[in-house]
């Protein structure tokens, strides 16, 4: 049996992190995800707006993914991919070169990540929502302070 080994956040899991998955699976017969914990994404300076339980159940969800685990730091891959028996190491091309030291143990492999949707892409959208929002509401105030005074 062929595994595959890869790590994220997998927050507000979309599209590409199914097409992803899904190009991963297709790589072996066995597809292992190490999750990122809160605190490991608290340490690398990231913010999840789901927590790791819940995202580890969105993952296990998926019918890409046969186990879930959490990742807790940097040096644990080397370890993960011994005790998992895992024969591929593959991650988005965004890592391109980090992990290369790993080939010893494991083909490296870095996939194309999906263009046009990226959860960075999704929270930029959200904050300009919620701060076209806010600026209306703040008009709103100030037409109304203009008419009250007026009066």
């Amino acid at each position: 049996m062929k595994r595959v080994i890869t790590y994220g956040t997998f927050d507000l899991f979309h599209s590409g992190h199914v097409k992803l998955l899904a190009r991963l699976r297709f790589l072996g017969d066995e597809l292992i995800v190490g999750l990122s914990s809160d605190e490991f994404n608290h340490i690398k300076g990231k913010k999840s707006i789901y927590t790791y339980e819940q995202r580890k159940e969105i993952l296990e969800a998926c019918r890409y993914v046969d186990k879930v685990f959490p990742e807790r730091c940097w040096e644990q891959k080397k370890e993960d991919i011994i005790r998992e028996g895992a024969h591929i190491f593959a991650m988005g091309d965004d890592w391109t070169g980090e992990f290369d030291y790993l080939n010893e143990i494991a083909d490296v492999i870095y996939l194309p990540r999906t263009p046009s949707i990226s959860t960075t892409d999704i929270k930029t959208f959200i904050a300009m929502e919620h701060q076209d929002r806010k600026q209306q509401a703040l008009n709103t105030l100030r037409k109304l302070e203009k008419m009250i005074s007026s009066i």
